[in-house]
């Protein structure tokens, strides 16, 4: 029995049917040569020896009693897979597009709360020959970070699977109403006396940042420009997919000096001005991008959220590619300073009594009153680059070709842009409410558009 974190718990209690609060990734497989059996049934006996290598995989929800407090997780008494990996057909003739619209319309829908927090869609139909592959695992259950050590869980460096040592069956967990209370109130205590620890340095590293300790300190503390993508949300979604050569990119950083981050934040703001000229006009001030920063200490691969956020300009409102670039290079300067001072101070923690019927409460109440509509965005987007793995990766025997993310959208932020490199591809899973975005294939040939300038642009002086 483990107590949620407090920011675990946060996407369990604002988690709506318009906004879940689900992450996940598709993959394109490819089988072995020769392979002839039911790749579904290899998936599972695959998913089942791999059962005891994350807790990811067996732990599920045990509220609290009237939902007084965070829930905690147990041990699952067991695992049925027919209710965790399941098959899709794709209509003829199964082509990228309608893959995507496939895995949109999977991602708009709550993960049901009575099991362990995860599923696989595995979907045939592809016209390529491939094999598509969805991942669904909420977002109260781990991280990019910690997705990444699941998946190495999950997935092998060979076509030939690693030997994994059967484990014996363990017992689940039931604690009684007495556990449950103890628990929540021991983890209260915990949680209270280290927000009462950190409070002070947090204070003085804010004080000190607000006095000019923090170079910078300021430049991207702005609101962003009212968009399309700034309202109030409805639970459809798009999703839309694209991949770039990562020597490529790094090649493009090493020329302007730039790092790999923010050579994508200027290709972004170079997608998003394509696309805001043809969808009501590119506003005059630039867009703001939150951009989660992982607080994971190295070697740490907890299944659990350990991030926060920062603000950071995508220099929309500059034209030329080289110079968006340098305009990013020193709002994202500004941003690292003011990250440096407040990494090893912000919680991630905090006491729950109380919390789910306040903050579930609020969440209905955000999206009733349609308050998004009516505030200036903190941030137009969400944009997340989570490093990945650098080789190819099988599952069952396939290989993945592919490892395009799918991410959260939240109302006045309804479009996320996640990217992970794999393997030599920078690989883009861009998702948006359908309403906030009407034509996200758009904005994801955009990418590719917006990065071929900039690639072709000459460093301006310095």
């Amino acid at each position: 029995m483990k107590p949620l974190s407090g920011l675990d718990a946060l996407f369990l209690h604002l988690e709506t049917p318009a906004t879940p609060m689900h992450v996940g990734a598709v993959h394109l497989l490819q089988l072995p040569k020769g392979f002839r059996g039911d790749f579904v049934a290899s998936v599972r006996r695959h998913v089942k020896k791999r059962l005891p290598l994350s807790s990811v995989f067996t732990r599920q929800l045990a509220p609290m009693p009237l939902n007084f407090a965070n829930p905690v997780w147990v041990r699952a008494d067991s695992v049925d897979l027919d209710r965790h990996i399941f098959r899709i057909r794709l209509p003829r003739p199964g082509t990228q597009r309608q893959l995507e619209a496939a895995v949109a319309r999977l991602h708009a829908k709550c993960m049901p709360r009575d099991r362990p927090l995860w599923a696989f869609h595995v979907i045939e139909g592809l016209q390529s020959g491939d094999i598509g592959f969805y991942t669904k695992i909420h977002h109260a259950t781990l991280d990019g970070a910690s997705g990444v050590a699941l998946a190495h869980a999950l997935l092998d460096v060979s076509p030939r699977p690693r030997r994994v040592e059967p484990m014996p069956a363990r017992k689940g967990e039931h604690p009684s109403l007495a556990d449950l209370v103890g628990a929540a109130v021991r983890a209260s205590g915990t949680q209270g006396l280290q927000i009462v620890k950190q409070l002070p340095r947090l204070a003085a590293a804010v004080a000190k940042l607000a006095a000019g300790g923090g170079a910078g300190f300021g430049r991207n503390l702005a609101f962003g420009p009212r968009t399309a993508f700034n309202r109030q949300i409805e639970a459809a979604r798009g999703f839309a997919t694209a991949s770039l050569p990562l020597d490529r990119v790094k090649h493009v950083a090493a020329v302007h000096g730039a790092t790999l981050n923010e050579v994508v934040l200027a290709v972004i703001g170079g997608a998003l001005r394509g696309y805001l000229a043809g969808h009501g006009g590119v506003p005059k001030k630039s867009l703001i991008a939150a951009v989660p920063v992982s607080l994971r200490e190295a070697g740490n691969t907890e299944a659990t959220t350990l991030a926060t956020m920062t603000l950071a300009s995508l220099a929309t409102d500059i034209a030329d590619p080289a110079e968006r670039l340098a305009e990013v290079r020193k709002a994202s300067a500004a941003a690292k300073a003011v990250m440096q001072r407040l990494k090893g101070v912000m919680p991630t923690d905090f006491p729950s009594l109380g919390l789910p019927w306040l903050l579930s409460a609020a969440a209905t109440l955000y999206g009733r009153l349609g308050v998004a509509n009516r505030i200036p965005p903190i941030a137009n987007l969400v944009v997340s680059n989570v490093p990945g793995p650098a080789v190819p990766l099988y599952l069952a025997g396939a290989r993945l070709k592919t490892y395009w993310p799918v991410s959260i959208v939240e109302h006045g932020v309804g479009l996320n842009i996640t990217l992970q490199s794999y393997a030599g591809s920078l690989d883009f899973g861009l998702l948006a409410a359908r309403s906030a975005v009407p034509d996200l294939p758009r904005l994801a040939r955009g990418l590719l558009a917006a990065f071929s300038e900039l690639e072709a642009a000459r460093r301006p002086a310095d």
